[in-house]
């Protein structure tokens, strides 16, 4: 049986780093220290969103956000009483009553949004408490950042909706700093115009992990941080962040396989010789060699790739794991479910431990997460 392995040491470490780097930012216009609020959307980027949660609570953070209704229903029930922001805008009506009995803060991002909020508040007889979402160049959630008069048209209706924060989402923030910065200033202009009109904006909030890092500049009165838990970014980071996580397994099956024999899906690999090989339970199901899509359609980004494509095609591309602390390099296509490593002339045994690699969002949620 395969776990994923969360160090607790690291993971501590890392809240260490995030914290003391928030620090340094100093304080809002109001005199408050920046707040950190946790993102623990796809299963706590594969820490396991309960699990994770409650560590960070016992670590000094009080504030949360997920991306869907069952995220946020999942800490209700596992006991989780702080404060849980839903990142996604609804205007379906029992979602959102969902969201309100479970003292959820909900977004508000279109005017329907403000319609079926306004309309359920009314018939508890209560205030709801929410977030405004701008679109300031994502194309998902949020009001235009440029259809000013209909977004505070519809803001000064509101009566029992009350507004504690303001946000928006970064695209590229990553490695497009010019993008990132446009989007950025189309934020606060929008911010002002509403202050100028009267509406109440609450806590601003604009940067994701790779943007709280790379543009302190940003930070406002909150940042959002989700995979710089985790150590695994997609930039070298500058305060010290390590990786949390590995696969851990065992060997299943050790065998001797003659010369010219194939392995593996498709027959893509055939010994060169005599060799001794360990079967390992682990395979894409777990995640092992699976990456994000490749879902950027610009010419840019395909020419990027075809080019990566190329240089791959003239280097070997080998993949290893660890048995016993000694490398083994993988055999053949990855299997759904299991693996075949080169083990010859390597001291290795049925029941050996095994350690992968892996990025822990691509990790099946049903493995178990073991915080050691």
């Amino acid at each position: 049986m395969s776990n994923l392995v969360i160090s607790k040491d690291n993971l501590r470490h890392n809240i260490e780093q995030i914290k003391k780097y928030a620090e340094k930012s100093g304080v809002d216009d109001n005199g408050n220290p920046l707040k950190i609020i946790a993102v623990v959307k796809a299963n706590g980027y594969g820490l396991g969103i309960i699990e994770l949660t409650k560590f960070l609570i016992d670590n000094g953070i009080s504030h949360f956000a997920v991306s869907n209704l069952q995220e946020a229903l999942k800490l209700r029930e596992a006991g989780i009483k702080q404060d849980i922001l839903m990142l996604s805008g609804t205007a379906i009506k029992e979602d959102v009553e969902k969201l309100i009995e479970n003292n959820i803060i909900i977004t508000i991002s279109s005017k329907e949004d403000i319609e079926v909020a306004e309309e359920i508040a009314k018939q508890k007889n209560k205030k709801i408490r929410a977030h405004l979402k701008i679109d300031t160049g994502f194309g998902r959630y949020g009001f235009i950042y440029s259809d000013r008069d209909k977004m505070i048209e519809k803001l000064k209706e509101i009566e029992n909706i009350i507004i504690e924060g303001t946000y928006s989402h970064f695209s590229i923030s990553f490695f497009n700093e010019k993008y990132t910065k446009l989007q950025f200033d189309r934020f606060i202009n929008a911010i002002e115009v509403l202050k100028m009109n009267k509406i109440e904006t609450g806590m601003l909030h604009i940067c994701n992990s790779s943007a709280f890092l790379k543009y302190p500049n940003m930070h406002l009165n909150a940042v959002r941080i989700g995979s710089a838990f985790t150590g695994s970014l997609a930039f070298k980071n500058h305060i010290g962040l390590k990786k949390v996580t590995y696969l851990e397994s065992a060997v299943s099956e050790i065998k001797e396989l003659p010369k010219g024999f194939n392995i593996g899906y498709s027959n893509t690999y055939k010994t060169k010789n005599n060799i001794k090989v360990a079967i390992v339970p682990v395979g894409y199901m777990e995640g092992l060699n699976i990456t994000n899509g490749r879902d950027m359609f610009r010419p840019i980004d395909k020419l990027r790739y075809i080019v990566r494509d190329v240089k791959d095609s003239l280097k070997k591309q080998e993949i290893y794991v660890k048995i016993n602390n000694q490398n083994c390099k993988v055999l053949g296509r990855i299997g759904t479910y299991h693996i075949t490593c080169d083990i010859t002339n390597k001291n290795i045994n049925i029941g050996d431990k095994v350690e992968l690699n892996i990025n822990p969002k691509f990790v099946d949620s049903n493995i178990r997460r073991e915080y050691r």
